[in-house]
């Protein structure tokens, strides 16, 4: 029985998002030279992750003449939104305070990174999660 698709985007089609973010709507060909400035990929290739994308709601497409333009479904924020609580899910308990305790002493962060981080958490606080219906 097969493994069933991970709402999350692959590696793979991670970079596909990067170029579609960058470039906005574009076609096939476009993609694929944005994808050859990092590494060789066949066109084949990139057309069957797009229709897999496609299922998976990340990336839409309109018909134009004999192919299809292509545009990113989802944002970077909420891609990255995603990622990230599949990491502080998957890694660290729900913990993002483990998270960023790790990134900290494993000297992940530079000094402007650090001070920024710094600048962030001492700014105004959110308010407390939303859970269930509010009556």
């Amino acid at each position: 029985m097969p493994r069933p698709r991970s709402p999350h985007p692959t590696d793979g089609e991670l970079e596909i998002l990067r170029v579609l973010w960058d470039q906005g709507p574009s076609p096939l060909g476009a993609i694929c030279d944005a994808l050859r400035t990092q590494r060789d990929v066949a066109t084949t290739t990139v057309a069957t992750m797009l229709k897999v994308m496609l299922d998976k709601k990340l990336v839409k497409r309109a018909s134009e003449g004999r192919g299809y333009i292509w545009s990113a479904a989802v944002t970077r924020e909420s891609t990255a939104n995603s990622l990230v609580g599949k990491l502080v899910d998957g890694l660290f308990d729900g913990s993002a305070e483990r998270l960023v305790a790790h990134l900290v002493e494993s000297k992940q962060l530079d000094q402007s990174e650090l001070a920024e981080l710094k600048r962030l958490v001492s700014g105004p606080q959110p308010g407390p999660k939303k859970r269930g219906k509010q009556s």
